[in-house]
């Protein structure tokens, strides 16, 4: 077999099927190109076969079915039965030199478009550079440049365009972006925070982790961990944060969906602190964080996927990961910092650390307001959720308080806060419906008398008193007058 391939390699068969030495050949390439080259594997193939005793359709059959290695293209080659049909007549008519691709004359305009009608592309494209091929077309039928009964193709006019060096694609406004390194000098003037993805424990549990890192010092200030980046998360870890080391100036964040929520925007305003948003798909925006990112996880991260003695619970890896954070993180030389730790550069920051007045005044930053209308059935609705308001303010527009860190609704019922709590429907079918109560006083009043009273005691009213004297006509009078 190998010395069939040698022979093929260095003739061909001619129209007789006899082989003929290719040197003969006066059409032969000096220098193939690489796409030639591809192809005389190909054919390569199917004469190989064909030296083994394989009908030609075999072979071709087997070849075409296969995906041949190309320089040209990482997905590599793969042509149909007709194509290499081709090849093969054009292999066997001119040797290598009928596997190149025909060589075309070099035209600076177009073969198919009139001049007319490329310097009419031009000149408009030239004088409004967004208008597209189409529209350009459509104009010069307006202005009688084609022919009602011509047809143009809209590649054709594109290509020719290229050729007169006319810029076609679509031009953009060039992105200004001030790329400039920042720091800040204090301690708590800027807050970055983060998420990462990881697995942990034996069965590869997805988690995510917040981290949050004092621009300045580099100190790890939070960490929380749970199954997935929402608003609620991100609140409790801010709160934890803002509890431990009281308040910030700016809070850098990027697009993720527990950073964007309008609970987030509105709880860093009451916080009385600015946020930014990062760009999207600037990563070089968020140097400090990204970096902090692959320590954390070639360090911590990593190590925890698969490990059956992990915990995978949320609260035991927060655990997990704050130990981390500061007692490992925090206490380790850092190359920016002078080879200062973050925890030294932090508390050796000259700017004070400033609290919130009470446990209380934080907590309620973290309660947004919003108002709702009471259904007729003592029901208002929230994101979706029905809950139960206590009887009295059907058709009210009520304050609800919104406790974001417990996931709590609320409301001032006579006065005082009243937490509400989902419409149980089930159990409104078992439960007796409650009794109203009449108003208050109206057991005690005493009805005067109807009119069968009246009669009844005229007719048959008692002629002694209760101590065995005649009741006076006036007394009786006076009852029935009653």
């Amino acid at each position: 077999m190998g010395s069939c391939l040698s022979v093929v390699f260095y003739r061909a068969p001619n129209a007789n099927g006899e082989l003929t030495n290719m040197t003969d050949n006066p059409r032969g390439p000096i220098q193939p190109s690489a796409e030639a080259l591809e192809r005389f594997v190909v054919v390569s193939q199917v004469l190989s076969r064909e030296c083994r005793g394989e009908k030609r359709s075999e072979a071709v059959d087997a070849v075409a079915s296969l995906k041949h290695a190309s320089m040209r293209s990482q997905d590599g080659l793969q042509c149909s039965r007709s194509t290499v049909y081709r090849w093969l007549t054009a292999y066997e008519r001119h040797g290598l030199a009928g596997l190149q691709r025909a060589a075309r004359e070099r035209t600076e305009s177009s073969v198919v478009l009139s001049p007319r009608l490329i310097d009419f592309f031009v000149t408009q494209k030239r004088a409004d550079p967004r208008a597209s091929i189409p529209e350009l077309i459509r104009r010069a039928r307006l202005t009688d440049v084609i022919a009602p009964t011509d047809s143009v193709d809209r590649t054709t006019a594109w290509r020719a365009m290229k050729r007169k060096g006319v810029p076609t694609a679509r031009r953009k406004k060039a992105l200004v972006r001030d790329s400039r390194r920042f720091a800040f000098p204090h301690r708590m003037d800027m807050v970055l925070c983060d998420g990462k993805h990881f697995r942990a424990g034996a069965h590869r549990l997805r988690r995510v982790a917040l981290f949050f890192l004092d621009d300045a010092t580099r100190r790890g200030l939070e960490v929380i961990v749970g199954t997935s980046e929402n608003p609620k998360l991100f609140l409790q870890g801010l709160y934890r944060m803002t509890r431990r080391y009281g308040r910030f100036s700016i809070l850098y964040l990027d697009h993720g969906p527990g950073f964007i929520a309008l609970d987030t925007i509105e709880v860093v305003h009451k916080l009385q602190a600015l946020l930014i948003h990062g760009e999207a798909g600037y990563p070089q925006g968020h140097g400090k964080i990204e970096r902090f990112n692959q320590t954390v996880l070639m360090q911590l991260l990593r190590g925890l996927d698969g490990r059956p003695d992990v915990d995978p619970d949320c609260g035991a890896l927060t655990l997990r990961l704050s130990h981390y954070l500061h007692e490992v993180y925090n206490q380790t030389p850092h190359e920016s910092l002078a080879s200062k730790t973050p925890a030294d550069r932090f508390n050796a920051d000259s700017k004070p650390l400033h609290f919130h007045d009470s446990e209380r005044d934080l907590q309620n930053r973290f309660v947004l307001h919003v108002e709702r209308r009471v259904s007729k059935d003592h029901v208002v609705s929230l994101d979706g959720v029905q809950y139960e308001v206590p009887r009295g303010h059907a058709g009210e527009r009520v304050v609800l308080h919104r406790r974001l860190l417990d996931d709590a609704i609320a409301m001032l019922h006579h006065g005082k806060l009243v937490d509400l709590h989902v419409v149980d429907l089930a159990r409104n079918a078992r439960d007796r419906r409650a009794r109203i109560d009449q108003e208050i006083g109206s057991d005690d009043q005493q009805l005067p008398h109807s009119a069968a009273d009246l009669a009844f005691l005229r007719a048959m009213g008692p002629v002694v008193d209760s101590d065995g004297g005649f009741i006076d006509s006036t007394i009786n009078k006076q009852e029935s007058s009653k």
